[in-house]
């Protein structure tokens, strides 16, 4: 494995556990027999969040050749 495909592998998998780990705060966060109403606008919020988050990381690592 060359050293650009750790890097974006690395960078993959932090990101996919800060998503888990934003999942899980917002589960234990906004947990009331069940995930409430603001809670599921959380985790839309962080879903939207992770999914602009990747693509400009993935743009500045395109762009670093």
């Amino acid at each position: 494995m060359d050293r650009d495909a750790a890097v974006e592998a690395a960078v993959a998998f932090v990101g996919v556990g800060t998503l888990a780990a934003i999942i899980i705060g917002i589960g234990l966060t906004y947990n009331d027999s069940g995930l409430s109403a603001d809670g599921g606008l959380a985790l839309v919020g962080a879903v939207g969040f992770f999914i602009v988050f990747m693509s400009l990381i993935g743009l500045g690592l395109s762009r670093r050749h």
